[in-house]
């Protein structure tokens, strides 16, 4: 397709099927490869979504001249080495969130970048979600006044899933917390920023996974009340709470398809649909980057990565959630 970006994803699970289905929304994107270490897979989703090149190597894939953006769907733990190996190849890169396990690995991504002068961002497609953006927006402008209290929870109960899967497996950096408790931890850092202190409790299973984390931001005028979890399944809802009113940010608000307002007793729904999943605002976000020449995104740039990545850290720290291969 002329004018077209090509792109690459590399990891063909679940999100991948999501993410390919929502790039072909995208008038001026072309998927043009895909890479799985089983080459059934890969011919698989070549044949299901009309791609012209599968691979069963990831680095065959980076040498492929068609692919521009590399689009990485693989487990936690491997996102560091293909990401670098991806900049190396002069490939820009969206990487699956968490961008890496640690702020020691986001710090080398994030120095691979600039090394090698190639785009990078965290595919943290919620903070591009219309939804996630209009509260921003109302926050920011002070429609509710100040923030006195955010809310928000992400849970589904897996504990029947594989032990040795990423979800429940330490030495893949499984549990609740890098999964699924970055959703509810980036709201409260988009809408409220670092916190001056961080408490934590956490559950965890016999594997050594966390599987339930609670926590506590404390910011000047401000609390955050943060949930995840793999051992019930909760209302997946968000709200900020400020002087003058509140917002609801409809479930499952990680992917929310509008929020409630509410001021003097009265209350305005404003919904605002997704084009497909909601992962479109992610892709039309690197393509304007691109077109602009920058290496990251002002909305989710590697600083906002590696603030992120460092609350991760010292949440963790605080309940003593650790992995083997650190």
């Amino acid at each position: 397709m002329a004018n077209s970006i090509g792109w690459g994803i590399i990891g063909l699970g679940n999100i991948a099927q999501k993410f390919a289905k929502d790039l072909s929304l995208i008038h001026d994107a072309a998927l043009m490869a895909v890479a799985s270490r089983s080459i059934q897979k890969a011919l698989a989703f070549k044949e299901e979504f009309k791609v012209p090149h599968a691979f069963d190597s990831y680095e065959a894939l980076f040498k492929c001249e068609e692919v521009e953006v590399v689009y990485i769907a693989l487990p936690h733990t491997e996102h560091l080495a293909w990401s670098i190996m991806a900049m190396e190849y002069g490939k820009h890169v969206l990487c699956e969130k968490p961008l890496g396990v640690n702020s020691e690995q986001v710090k080398q991504m994030v120095n691979a970048s600039r090394k090698h002068n190639v785009f990078l961002m965290e595919a943290l497609w919620s903070r591009f979600n219309p939804a996630i953006q209009k509260a921003k927006e109302l926050v920011d402008s002070g429609e509710i006044g100040t923030i006195g209290y955010l809310h928000a929870d992400f849970a589904f109960f897996g504990l029947d899933r594989d032990r040795e899967g990423r979800l429940l497996n330490p030495a893949l950096a499984g549990g609740s917390l890098l999964d699924i408790g970055i959703y509810p931890v980036f709201l409260a850092y988009l809408m409220l920023g670092i916190p001056d202190t961080i408490e934590a409790s956490a559950k965890y299973i016999e594997t050594g996974a966390e599987i339930q984390i609670a926590i506590q931001f404390t910011y000047p005028s401000a609390h955050a009340v943060l949930f995840s979890g793999l051992s019930a399944n909760s209302s997946m809802e968000a709200s900020i709470a400020g002087s003058d009113g509140t917002i609801v940010i409809h479930p499952r608000w990680h992917e929310s398809q509008g929020i409630s307002v509410t001021e003097d007793n009265q209350t305005l729904k404003i919904d605002l649909p997704t084009v497909g999943k909601g992962y479109t605002y992610e892709i039309e976000e690197v393509h304007r980057c691109l077109s602009d020449k920058q290496i990251e995104s002002p909305l989710w740039s590697h600083k906002h990565s590696l603030e992120l990545i460092g609350l991760l850290d010292k949440i963790r720290a605080k309940v003593g959630i650790t992995f083997p291969f650190e």
